[in-house]
């Protein structure tokens, strides 16, 4: 899954283009293709009566109006996910129908309140709504786009007996993208979820999610605190093994460029040239504009929700050797790779 070596790294709309619009929503994706994505990344919880949808988390109060909604006043409850104890209204205590009475809401009304004008306008979607959208805009440009879908929760799913992979391979199957190798994309922090999907016979590319620091929930889940931590998986016989099992790790922004105790960045790691070296694909998360988002040195003025100097920050990372960035400003992506292509001449 390599990219040749002229190839331009992929541009992924971060939950569509969740920059400029509440993510998860059919204007977040349709306008990351508009702006030049060449993917978009749907996250996938599952509502009670079984069905693939697109939230950034299970637990909902946070990114739509649910707890506006009376009716629903008693589902609110207190869960242990990956080892998190949370508060909120979750999906699985809903049916599709009910959901579908929700209205989505910006997340960083802070830091996006531009986004945040359209609060209340936008549903929730389906997987099988994403990939049509996606289907849309191949047939609008010519050109297959993409849609790497993560799975989210899956070891906790699985723990309250709801059959998440099951679930999600049959409605790929129904989408009619359980057999498309070239657009469709897989990825999860739980590598037990990516070989659960692969052995229904889902084809696609299959991409391990490494965090900057902690322990995968599924191993944690499995083996305690012997479970082996992300930092592991990016030794020579880390990255060997994961060789054998998956197509390509993406990595946190800070592991590419590590940040000191000032929280600056000066420098690009390896790590993308040892993972390329090791046969594995590479892809980073994620770029985003605004100073809160940015390394220290980076930063342009106090203001968090004003843009900082991202070109620099999204330039680097991009001539690092990465296949594909996760970007919630995809324009912006786009435009800080024409500054690299401009720089090699």
């Amino acid at each position: 899954m390599i990219r040749e070596a002229d190839a331009r790294p992929l541009v992924i709309g971060h939950r569509g283009a969740s920059g400029y619009r509440p993510e998860h929503t059919a204007s977040a994706y349709e306008l990351a293709f508009a702006l030049g994505a060449d993917a978009v990344e749907p996250d996938v919880v599952l509502t009670r009566d079984g069905v693939a949808v697109v939230r950034h988390e299970n637990e909902i109060s946070g990114t739509t109006d649910v707890a506006e909604h009376p009716e629903f006043a008693e589902r609110c409850s207190t869960k242990r996910i990956d080892g998190h104890e949370l508060t909120g209204w979750f999906t699985e205590d809903f049916t599709w129908a009910e959901l579908q009475t929700l209205r989505a809401r910006e997340r960083l009304p802070e830091v996006r309140p531009a986004s945040r004008s359209f609060d209340g306008r936008f549903g929730i979607l389906r997987l099988a709504d994403v990939l049509r959208i996606v289907d849309e805009a191949s047939s609008a440009s010519g050109s297959l786009r993409r849609a790497v879908v993560e799975l989210k929760h899956v070891a906790y799913y699985d723990s309250i007996g709801m059959p998440y992979a099951e679930i999600v391979a049959g409605e790929l199957a129904s989408a009619g993208w359980a057999s498309r190798p070239g657009q469709l994309v897989v990825e999860s922090f739980e590598k037990t979820a990516l070989s659960g999907l692969r052995a229904r016979g889902v084809e696609g590319s299959w991409i391990y999610l490494l965090e900057d620091t902690g322990s995968p929930a599924d191993l944690v889940a499995a083996q305690g605190s012997s479970a082996p931590d992300y930092a592991s998986f990016l030794t020579p016989s880390g990255l060997a093994s994961l060789a054998g099992e998956v197509d390509g790790i993406s990595l946190d922004k800070a592991t590419i460029m590590p940040r000191d105790v000032q929280g600056s960045a000066h420098r690009v790691s390896d790590v993308v040239s040892r993972a390329r070296a090791a046969g594995l694909s590479v892809f980073a998360w994620t770029l985003r504009a605004e100073n809160r988002f940015l390394p220290r040195n980076y930063r342009l003025g106090r203001d968090k929700s004003a843009f900082g100097a991202w070109e620099e920050e999204f330039a680097a990372i991009l001539s690092s050797g990465v296949d594909g960035v996760f970007a919630d400003q995809p324009d912006l992506a786009v435009r800080a790779l024409e500054l690299v292509e401009s720089r090699r001449g």
